[in-house]
């Protein structure tokens, strides 16, 4: 091992760098309808387009009332009835309460809502039970709590989940104003790589990664284009960097190790690449290359211009490729694409069994989270039984990757950091 190699946190570093400034640089905008925002990156901030609640609104079906008034116990007369969708009532008239709905308009007056089960009712009259009080404010929601007309509700670079589509239906948000999915070149090297649907020779293996790299490219808000498999062949490597400049993000997967044929990172230096790192102490990956290579394009403005595209070299084992797929470029992605926040995702798990590793290398394997473990509080992880980064039935049946520090091993029950995908 050299110990010219960044560490994974150098590495990483390195690349947070990069996506900083990218994620500075100007990119495409386009109008998309809300129906097909999941998955997109808001390229213009949301604000609500009235008060929200628009008015003081009733969380629990039961009785609105005047929480000083209900708290005596005293019997209080029906005023009237609302339910949800209709218009607000009049005001409460004192030493009265008014029936309602959950989202169900608080008539004016009224400063609190008794629950249905903690009072008695004959359907004209009610009483608060004996053992409760009420509080102004409770079971109310007041108009403008959560936002008023015109705040910033969500800013832009926010990634349009479930609950960000419901706060743009919301707001009648219809349209929303998105960033351009970057796009995303995969080139696949090798020789003995053949297509999904070919019947593979003697010493042949399917094409996996490119499939798995596009899907993880479309995940992290890419547009994948996956380029025919190259040979292990200077010309071939050298034709297919000359067609990748429409790309804003270049992936290429195998023939980054020290081997006879592996190629790539001196064809990519042809290319004019200039190289941010050529291998990384970690494993699996630890050959992986970052760099930046010159291209040209043609503006919206039909210029010609030179830019600067970033490129990954990730190793050709699958899970090699999926583990420095989502440490490095899926950041350098994120940034592509817009997003606030670029970094990789790691949660805290405890480990169910005892870890040994060698130093020297930052290690992330194949394991099993239980997010849903009923025997601890927080989600249990299980290494997953693998025969090496090309292992992809390993791969097949892992949700994530145990981290391995450098300096230790990891003991039973320990909480120890998970790479999520």
């Amino acid at each position: 091992m050299s110990s010219a190699l960044p560490s994974y946190e150098e590495a990483a570093a390195e690349v947070a760098a990069c996506a900083a400034a990218l994620r500075r640089a100007k990119r495409a905008v386009e109008r998309i309808e809300l129906t097909r925002a999941a998955g997109r990156v808001l390229a213009r901030p949301l604000r609500a387009d009235r008060d929200q609640p628009p008015f003081s609104r009733s969380t629990r079906d039961g009785y609105a009332c005047r929480a000083v008034e209900a708290s005596r116990h005293a019997v209080l007369p029906i005023a009237g009835a609302t339910r949800a969708g209709q218009s607000p009532a009049g005001r409460l008239p004192q030493g009265a309460a008014w029936e309602i709905m959950t989202g169900a308009a608080v008539p004016k007056g009224a400063d609190a809502v008794m629950m249905l089960e903690h009072v008695e009712a004959d359907g004209r009259r009610i009483r608060l039970h004996d053992a409760r009080t009420v509080a102004a404010g409770e079971n109310i929601v007041a108009r403008g709590a959560q936002a008023r007309k015109g705040e910033e509700l969500l800013p832009a670079g926010s990634l349009m989940g479930a609950g960000q589509i419901a706060l743009a239906a919301a707001c009648g948000a219809s349209e929303l104003e998105v960033f351009a999915r970057p796009r995303v070149a995969i080139l696949t090297t090798g020789d003995e790589v053949v297509p999904v649907e070919a019947e593979p020779g003697p010493g042949q293996v399917r094409n996996s990664n490119g499939p798995m790299l596009a899907a993880m490219t479309a995940g992290w808000g890419g547009e994948p284009c996956v380029l025919p498999t190259a040979a292990d062949t200077a010309e071939a490597l050298d034709a297919a960097f000359s067609g990748v400049a429409e790309a804003d993000l270049l992936l290429v997967t195998g023939g980054v190790s020290a081997g006879k044929f592996d190629l790539v990172e001196p064809a990519l230096e042809r290319a004019g690449a200039r190289f941010h790192f050529t291998g990384v102490r970690i494993q699996p990956g630890k050959p992986t290359v970052f760099g930046e290579l010159s291209a040209s394009e043609i503006s919206s403005a039909g210029r010609r211009r030179r830019k600067r595209l970033p490129l990954f070299g990730l190793p050709g084992n699958p899970i090699s490729s999926a583990v420095t797929f989502l440490l490095f470029a899926a950041p350098v992605l994120a940034a592509l694409a817009g997003k606030r926040d670029t970094a990789p995702r790691f949660a805290v798990a405890r480990l169910t069994k005892e870890v040994k590793a060698k130093g020297g290398l930052t290690r992330f394997l194949p394991a099993f989270c239980d997010f849903g473990a009923a025997t601890s509080a927080v989600p249990e992880v299980t290494l997953v039984p693998w025969q090496g980064s090309g292992d992809l039935a390993a791969l097949g049946r892992s949700n994530c990757f145990l981290v391995v520090p450098e300096e230790h091993r990891l003991a039973a029950g320990s909480y120890v950091k998970i790479l999520l995908p």
